[in-house]
C-alpha cells in the first residue's frame, strides 16, 4: 500500500479528501445516526475526532457526494436531497469571558445569516438562532441540520472562575433550548463536547437528546481501531513495534468493543516515529490536577474505580465527581461493566493505556512536590536505582522524596489510612520511571502493598506504621507469604522490600531490604 498524507492537525474533512490524505471511513455512523433519531449528544475527549465527524456530517446533509466517493455513504445516502445546516463551533479561542462568549456566538450567527442571505429580525442570540432555523426551513423547503461542535468548551475554560463558568452555562441553556423550541423545523441535531452537564443545569431546554456516549455500538465513532491501523495505516506501521504501539496508546472504551486509538497518538507516532504522550502533551487541563490535589485523590486508587451511568453522565460547575471528570475527558475509561447489590450497574474505570497512565502519575506528582525539575530528577534517579539494584541507594531516595513532600499532604492522612497513602505516592514516581507497578499484587498466601517489575528485576513492597515492639514486621510479612513465589518463572533477582515509618514524625523509621 502507497503512503499517504497524514491529516496530522487537519479537521477539514474536504482538506482531508481533496489531499488523498489517510481518512478512517466514519460515514457508516452518520447513515446510522440518521436512520435512528434526530437529536443526539456525544461526549468523547479533546482531540478524538469530534470535529472531524461533525465536519463530515456538514458535508454529508450539504450533498457533497464527489468527496464521498469509496466511502460507505456513497452509495447508501440519498443524494437528490439536501438539508440546510447551521453550524456552530466554540472549539477556538479562549471564551471563558461571558463577553468573549456572547461575541462569538453573535459573530458566528452573523456569519450564518450572510452565507444564508437570512435578514436577522432580533437581538438576543436566541432569537436570531430561531428565526435563522425557521427561515431556512421555509427557503429551502427542507428541515435544518444543526451542529454544535465544542458545546462546552466555553464552561470548561472558566472552571478556574466558578461566576463566569456558571454565567457562560446559564447564558448558553437559553441559547441551545431553541433547538428544541424549533423541533419542527429541525431534521437532525448533533452536539458534542467533552463532558456532559446535567439535564438540570444546561440541558432543561434541550431534554430530547440521546446521549449515545456510553453506547455500545458507537463506541467508535471517533478515534481509530486496531483494524483501522492494520488496513488505512498499514503503509506507516513497518519500523514500528505493534504491541508497543498497543501499550502505549490503545485502551479507550465507552462500553463496547472494539477499544480506541486517540486520532494525535497515531498520526504523531506514524510523523515522528518514536514514542512519547503525543496526546497528553498537548494540553492536559490545570483544573483537573488540581481539583485531584485538592481533594487530595492518590493515582493509585484510580485504577478500578467504580462508577453508576448516572454518575458518569453528569457534570456541573457546583458539583464535580472526580470519577465523572476524569472518565469524561479521557483519563480514565471503561474496563468493564457489572451489577451491583443495589441493582444498579456500575462502570470498572481503568487507565487508557501506558500514555495516560505514565503522563497523570507524573502531572500529578509535580503538584505533591511544587516543582516539576525537582521531580524529574527523583524520577531519574529512581530508574538508575531500580535497574542496577542500588538497594543503599533506594533507600537514601525514599528518605529525600519524603522530606521534600509539603506537610499538608502529610498532616491531612490519619494513621489509619497513611500506609495506603505513602504507597500511592511510590506508585506514582514508579509508574513515571516506566516500571510496570501493580498495587495490593494478589497471591495464594496474600498481598504486597505494591510489586514493581522493570526490564531486569522484581521489587515486592511491604508499607506499615512503625511499631517499636513489632520491628522488622514488614519484611517478616514479605518473607513469610511469600509473595515472590507468583515471579520466580521470570528468572529475575526479586528483591523484598519493608518499609516502616514512624506515626508521629511520618519520617521512614525502617527500611529493609533483602532477595528472596
Amino acid at each position: 500500500m502507497d503512503k499517504r498524507l497524514l491529516p496530522t492537525g487537519i479537521q477539514s474533512f474536504r482538506d482531508i479528501r481533496d489531499r488523498n490524505c489517510y481518512y478512517v471511513d466514519k460515514t457508516g455512523y452518520a447513515l446510522r445516526l440518521f436512520r435512528e433519531g434526530t437529536h443526539f449528544f456525544l461526549s468523547r475527549p479533546r482531540r478524538f475526532g469530534k470535529s472531524l465527524f461533525v465536519d463530515t456530517l456538514k458535508h454529508l446533509f450539504e450533498g457533497d457526494r464527489d468527496l464521498f466517493v469509496g466511502l460507505e455513504a456513497y452509495d447508501n445516502w440519498d443524494w437528490s436531497v439536501r438539508h440546510p445546516v447551521v453550524r456552530l463551533d466554540f472549539a477556538g479561542g479562549n471564551l471563558k469571558d461571558p463577553e468573549s462568549l456572547q461575541t462569538s456566538v453573535h459573530e458566528q450567527l452573523l456569519d450564518l445569516e450572510i452565507d444564508s442571505e437570512v435578514q436577522a429580525r432580533h437581538q438576543s442570540a436566541a432569537g436570531r438562532l430561531r428565526h435563522l432555523i425557521r427561515a431556512l426551513h421555509r427557503q429551502t423547503g427542507q428541515r435544518v441540520a444543526v451542529l454544535v461542535d465544542e458545546y462546552d468548551k466555553p464552561i470548561l475554560d472558566a472552571l478556574d472562575d466558578p461566576a463566569s463558568a456558571r454565567a457562560n452555562r446559564d447564558y448558553l441553556r437559553g441559547f441551545y433550548g431553541v433547538i428544541k423550541d424549533c423541533d419542527e423545523h429541525v431534521r437532525f441535531a448533533f452536539l458534542t463536547g467533552v463532558s456532559k452537564f446535567s439535564t438540570v443545569s444546561l440541558f432543561s431546554g434541550l431534554n430530547n437528546l440521546r446521549d449515545i456516549t456510553l453506547n455500545p455500538d458507537y463506541s467508535a465513532i471517533c478515534g481509530y481501531t486496531d483494524a483501522d491501523l492494520d488496513t488505512v495505516f498499514a503503509a506507516e506501521l513497518p519500523g514500528l513495534d505493534r504491541e508497543q504501539i498497543r501499550e502505549w496508546y490503545n485502551g479507550y472504551s465507552w462500553g463496547g468493543e472494539p477499544k480506541a486509538y486517540n486520532p494525535v497518538d497515531v498520526l504523531l507516532l506514524f510523523a515522528e516515529r518514536e514514542f512519547d504522550a503525543w496526546w497528553f502533551e498537548t494540553g492536559t487541563p490545570t483544573f483537573l490536577t488540581q481539583l485531584l490535589t485538592e481533594r487530595y485523590v492518590v493515582a493509585d486508587r484510580l485504577d478500578g474505580l467504580r462508577a453508576s451511568k448516572a454518575l458518569l453522565s453528569t457534570f456541573d460547575v457546583d458539583s464535580i465527581a472526580p470519577e465523572a471528570l476524569l472518565f469524561q475527558t479521557g483519563y480514565l475509561t471503561v474496563g468493564g461493566r457489572e451489577w451491583g447489590d443495589d441493582g444498579i450497574e456500575y462502570f470498572r474505570l481503568v487507565y487508557p493505556n501506558r500514555e495516560v497512565r505514565q503522563g497523570l502519575n507524573l502531572s500529578l506528582l509535580n503538584h505533591i512536590t511544587g516543582d516539576s525539575r525537582r521531580r524529574e530528577e527523583h524520577s531519574r534517579a529512581l530508574q538508575r536505582l531500580l535497574q542496577a539494584g542500588d538497594m543503599d541507594g533506594l533507600e537514601t531516595w525514599f528518605r529525600a522524596l519524603f522530606a521534600g513532600i509539603p506537610y499538608h499532604w502529610h498532616s491531612r492522612n490519619t494513621i489509619a489510612d497513611y500506609e495506603g497513602y505513602y504507597a500511592s505516592v511510590f506508585y506514582s514516581f514508579f509508574v513515571g520511571s516506566g516500571a510496570t507497578v501493580t498495587t495490593e499484587d494478589s497471591s495464594s498466601t496474600g498481598r504486597a502493598d505494591l510489586a514493581v517489575q522493570t526490564r531486569s528485576r522484581v521489587y515486592l513492597f511491604d508499607f506499615k506504621v512503625f511499631a517499636s515492639s513489632q520491628q522488622g514486621a514488614a519484611m517478616r510479612q514479605l518473607q513469610e507469604r511469600s509473595y515472590a513465589a507468583k515471579y520466580r518463572h521470570l528468572g529475575l533477582p526479586i528483591h523484598l522490600v519493608g518499609v516502616e515509618f514512624h506515626a508521629q514524625t511520618r519520617d521512614v523509621e525502617v527500611f529493609e531490604s533483602a532477595l528472596a
